[in-house]
């Protein structure tokens, strides 16, 4: 049983991005690798991958992030899970230890204000009762991070800079977010 597991859900179609999201460059670097990099630097016991095309495939075909992050419990039998999406290019390492430290001390789920994902899970009764019976007569669309999170004890904590979450899902947002990263950068050199 693994302690604290980390999780890079890369399981999407990328339809609004026009491309493979995890394949897309942050500096040179791909989101798949930038995203497994923020998880080792918190770190986390183990990383995986969610997805078809990556380490740990759905159980539940169509069930969205909730569907990823229940096929890597119901595989790993993790004790928490740290759960980072692929397409959050500005997110920072230290706002991912902030939500560890929060979950692990509390033992309650952490997340964002106004944003269920990054996410620190505790794997408890209350987690595991929810997905026995969210997937027990699954028929379509999953289920939400916002109805687990309705089911669970947890935090919610505001960023040191709202930024961070920012989302890139379509060709638009990744330039928006490419001009700061890149700009940052440059400001550094």
């Amino acid at each position: 049983m693994t302690d604290c597991l980390g999780i890079v859900l890369a399981g999407g179609l990328s339809s609004r991005m026009g491309q493979d999201k995890s394949q897309l460059e942050r500096n040179k670097v791909s989101m798949l690798d930038f995203s497994k990099q923020l998880l080792a630097d918190t770190g986390v016991s183990e990383i995986l991958v969610s997805g078809n095309l990556h380490q740990v495939g759905d159980l539940v075909t169509n069930a969205g992030p909730l569907g990823g992050i229940y096929s890597v419990i119901a595989q790993k039998k993790p004790k928490a899970i740290l759960v980072l999406p692929i397409d959050l290019p500005l997110m920072t390492s230290d706002a991912l230890v902030k939500l560890k430290q929060v979950g692990e001390l509390s033992q309650q789920a952490c997340f964002y204000q106004q944003h269920y994902l990054p996410l620190y899970l505790p794997v408890n009764a209350y987690v595991e009762l929810f997905f026995e019976q969210a997937f027990k007569h699954f028929t379509g669309k999953g289920p939400s991070i916002r109805s687990l999170m309705a089911k669970v004890p947890h935090k919610v904590l505001t960023p040191d800079n709202e930024q961070i979450l920012f989302n890139s899902n379509t060709p638009e947002q990744w330039q928006h977010a490419k001009s700061i990263f890149t700009k940052k950068r440059s400001s550094y050199v």
